[in-house]
């Protein structure tokens, strides 16, 4: 699915699709993109759709943030761009938190390819012409990675 939005104003269209993803039993949500292209973004419209109240910000420097969503309980929001090396997923405790049946929110996933071994939904994010954000979800059931 290809979606494509002009305004931030629009984002709720690609929120509304991923909550479907949510009621479908999906907990697992990868963001590829340059940088600057929305991904923290998108995942705030996500925190804010979940109940989340308090501020959503980017985990460069904490490399996970948890937020308190009334309805889903912990919801997980990672950064992997500065992590090199697969064994740098084990500090961060990455396993517990893909296992623990809570939403993972994951920007910069490519590290933790060979860890993703449940279904989850991919989210690439690119900037097309005139700012539009074009938003390509796809799913994958995780049996290829």
């Amino acid at each position: 699915m290809e979606l494509h939005i002009r305004a931030i104003e629009d984002l709720h269209t690609v929120t509304a699709v991923l909550a479907g993803y949510i009621k479908d039993g999906y907990t697992l949500f990868l963001l590829q993109g340059d940088l600057g292209a929305g991904k923290t973004t998108l995942i705030q419209s996500m925190c804010t759709f979940l109940g989340v109240e308090e501020p959503v910000t980017s985990p460069t420097f904490s490399l996970v943030n948890e937020y308190d969503s009334p309805d889903y309980g912990s919801v997980y929001h990672m950064d992997l761009y500065r992590l090199e090396k697969e064994e740098d997923l084990v500090q961060i405790g990455l396993e517990e938190y893909l296992d623990s049946g809570n939403l993972c929110f994951i920007e910069w996933p490519e590290v933790a390819q060979g860890k993703f071994d449940k279904k989850l939904v991919r989210i690439e994010i690119a900037m097309g012409s005139d700012n539009i954000r074009i938003f390509k979800i796809t799913t994958d059931d995780g049996m290829d990675a």
